[in-house]
């Protein structure tokens, strides 16, 4: 059976004089990996140098003229002035069967007369107005979405549980309304909150109302979490934080022994997944997963997944896990110490780990070791690699036990089990008065053994 044909898209990118050209290089090919993720084929790409984003549809008009070319487009908005078209331009439009003077009303240009086919989709590397969207649009014939909208539907398709799915509806929602367009007729209807109440404001309300429910249930939904964290706060917690296809849920998988879904696409995880360590250990240790981090990651997004990122910030180590093989990994780990900061994890203590050990050549890994000593190596895919992780972790619990004897009566002894569960038992000596125990474990677990006693 022949492997359907995945819709097509271009990429457009305004390089800023703030702007680097390895970030730019980086911002770009970012943004064709997300639009990868989100289902099409990106085959080419238009970019310009520029002051500032062009007021109109982003682009100037040679380059605007340059991205029609590729969609069939007009080239045109209105208020701009029209280019001369190349003669090229002007027999695909012959042989689509319309003049210049009646080319805005005209079909769809014959996709085998453009230099890639149909175009589904244009991409912009940027955060767009609604009105320079609706221009770009417009003059290309072609849907829009800025990099916001681009990384808000690929939350929106891949998001499994209902609290994540409430998460990315809301900032999917939130996104949309001031998008919003009027009828075509441009006509009014007479309903809502007082006659003459335009089409436009009516649609917005409901989308305001919507949000509002949607939040209501999402809040019962947290206060649930809350509770079941609430259960599992005893428990020593590893958060594995990062930058999206860094690695965390493959390590997740080796570290828990756990069926947590991976893919080597961009936002493959976007619900937080907690298992136990293994092989297992007394006290157990949790292992969580989190959504991953982004470049230009939409502010709205950060607001709704702060429940999923909380895993984070009331853990008790963060591993913040680094791709090393990719080049951009520095500007990577920057954005998510910055997204950490914002949710005031940045002082819970923190463990970088370069992942994809197997891909980094010998010379870059033995630069990254002279740079970042304390790092951690690993490979997840490396039997070796994942055990000794796992005792790494075990050790830095281990470094904050204390050790204190206590003497258990026998009618007392689910007590000693209770220690088997919160640390480790060291030595247990049966006497006349009771069980002599010597327990180890962090000063809290044992506190709460002395204060039953």
């Amino acid at each position: 059976m022949a492997k359907e044909e995945r819709p097509k898209a271009v990429l457009v990118a305004v390089k800023l004089p703030e702007t680097t050209d390895a970030e730019f290089a980086s911002g770009l090919e970012e943004l064709g990996r997300l639009v990868t993720t989100l289902g099409y084929d990106p085959v080419a790409t238009v970019t310009q140098t520029r002051t500032h984003l062009a007021s109109g549809a982003v682009l100037g008009e040679g380059k605007l003229e340059e991205l029609s070319e590729l969609t069939g487009g007009t080239g045109r908005v209105e208020g701009f002035v029209v280019q001369k078209k190349d003669k090229a331009r002007l027999r695909r439009e012959e042989a689509a069967g319309f003049a210049e003077e009646d080319r805005s009303d005209a079909e769809e240009v014959d996709p085998s007369t453009l230099p890639h086919g149909k175009i589904a989709l244009i991409a912009v590397d940027h955060d767009i107005s609604p009105s320079q969207a609706r221009n770009l649009e417009k003059a290309t014939g072609v849907d829009v979405l800025d990099r916001t909208g681009v990384i808000v539907d690929i939350f929106h398709r891949h998001a499994k549980s209902r609290e994540a799915r409430l998460q990315v509806e809301i900032a999917r929602l939130t996104y949309t309304a001031p998008r919003l367009r009027e009828s075509p007729s441009g006509k009014e209807r007479q309903q809502g909150k007082g006659a003459g109440e335009a089409a436009l404001e009516l649609d917005r309300r409901k989308i305001r109302d919507r949000i509002a429910e949607l939040r209501e249930e999402l809040e019962a939904i947290q206060k649930n979490q809350s509770v079941r964290r609430a259960h599992r706060r005893e428990a020593r917690r590893v958060a594995l934080v990062g930058y999206t296809n860094a690695g965390k849920s493959s390590l997740m998988r080796a570290l828990t022994g756990s069926e947590v879904y991976v893919e080597n696409k961009l936002f493959a995880t976007l619900d937080t997944t907690v298992r136990a360590l293994h092989p297992e250990v007394k006290p157990r240790i949790l292992v969580s997963d989190t959504v991953g981090f982004i470049k230009k990651l939409p502010h709205d997004l950060v607001a709704s997944f702060k429940s999923t990122l909380d895993e984070a910030l009331e853990a008790s180590l963060l591993l913040h896990i680094v791709d090393g093989s990719d080049p951009a990994w520095e500007t990577q780990g920057d954005v998510t110490k910055e997204v950490l900061a914002e949710i005031g994890a940045d002082a819970v203590p923190y463990q970088l780990v370069f992942n994809k050990r197997d891909r980094i050549d010998e010379e870059t890994r033995a630069q990254l070791a002279r740079r970042y000593p304390d790092a951690w190596f690993v490979s997840a895919h490396e039997p070796s690699d994942v055990t000794e992780l796992h005792g790494k972790i075990v050790a830095f619990f281990a470094a904050s036990y204390v050790a204190r004897e206590f003497v258990v009566p026998y009618t007392r002894q689910a007590l000693i089990h209770e220690m088997h569960e919160t640390g480790r038992v060291a030595r247990e000596d049966y006497g006349e008065a009771g069980i002599t125990v010597l327990f180890e474990s962090d000063k809290e677990a044992v506190e709460r053994i002395a204060a039953k006693l």
